[in-house]
């Protein structure tokens, strides 16, 4: 499905690279311009990979964007010897950092479940000068009015790992609960839009490594949210959020912007969990404002 923001995209410089992180490959994409002054390393959502926060990137100019694959997602290998836990996350998150951007002078960035990953592992010592966190995860996935949903999807994930190998892959990358999924996230008005953001969800949502790791990312992304990091995060924190977001509500964002020692929140309208990419324009222009840095394509 050609993306809307396909013009934008081939105008920005990208280079694929990988590393070797504690143990395994990660592969990451690099665009912008090597030289730039102000360097992001963003991190996507569960179930996606790098190719989810490409509207952002096509909209954001003189920054360098490092974007990698999550362990056990897209073309990085899974964990070695540690489950894929927000621990191990963290852990491989800090390493990937060291890796890449030795002076720690890059802004990190994570999108719904890598704003656990990325607030995770600022509380423990990751270093950045600033930290952005898109359609945070603001509070419990197992409280609130999607409880019951989190438990029930749960048991699919727990469901499609003790089938048998055949039968559970299937179940697990089901087009019918895939559509599901993204018609249930999605707001944007734009068929093009709709129809790009569905078609992404087909290709990517089921490119991981293992069920294991599949599940086990499950598991993470229900036990923990940002706000048990917030108040260990120093650095200035931009979180940008949406007025329809169905997994985190405005008022739960609204809390966790206090909950953080220096933050502002940033609410896009006309928009629930998918701000990548039903409106990247507006995030890369919260973006380009919060850094002083960069600016917006147009």
């Amino acid at each position: 499905m050609p993306s809307p923001y396909a013009e934008l995209l081939a105008e920005t410089e990208v280079r694929q690279r990988s590393v070797e992180v504690l143990g395994s490959t990660t592969r990451y994409w690099d665009y912008g311009p090597e030289d730039a002054h102000t360097t992001i390393v963003v991190v996507h959502g569960y179930r996606g990979e790098h190719h989810g926060l490409e509207p952002v990137v096509a909209h954001l100019r003189d920054l360098r964007i490092i974007s990698p694959d999550l362990p056990g997602f897209g073309e990085s290998d899974a964990l070695v010897g540690r489950p894929h836990d927000i621990v191990g996350y963290s852990a491989w998150l800090k390493a990937f950092v060291a890796a890449v951007d030795p002076t720690h002078t890059a802004v990190i960035l994570g999108h719904s479940f890598g704003s656990i990953v990325v607030a995770a592992a600022v509380a423990d010592g990751l270093a950045t000068p600033r930290v952005i966190l898109i359609n945070p995860i603001a509070a419990p996935a197992l409280e609130g009015p999607n409880g019951f949903m989190s438990r029930l999807t749960l048991l699919y994930y727990r469901l499609g790992r003790a089938l048998p190998s055949r039968i559970g892959a299937a179940l697990l990358g089901n087009w019918v609960i895939v559509q599901f999924m993204s018609v249930f996230l999605a707001q944007s008005k734009d068929p093009a839009v709709r129809r790009f953001t569905h078609d992404q969800h087909h290709t990517y949502f089921s490119r991981y490594a293992t069920r294991d790791s599949v599940v086990e990312g499950f598991e993470a992304s229900i036990s923990s949210d940002v706000s048990m990091f917030a108040a260990r995060i120093s650095q200035p924190t931009l979180l940008i959020g949406a007025d329809n977001d169905p997994i985190t509500t405005v008022a739960a964002q609204r809390h966790l912007e206090t909950l953080f020692p220096d933050a502002r929140l940033t609410i896009v309208t006309g928009v629930g969990h998918l701000v990548h990419y039903e409106k990247p324009a507006e995030a890369a222009r919260a973006i380009v404002d919060f850094l002083g840095a960069g600016r917006v394509a147009q």
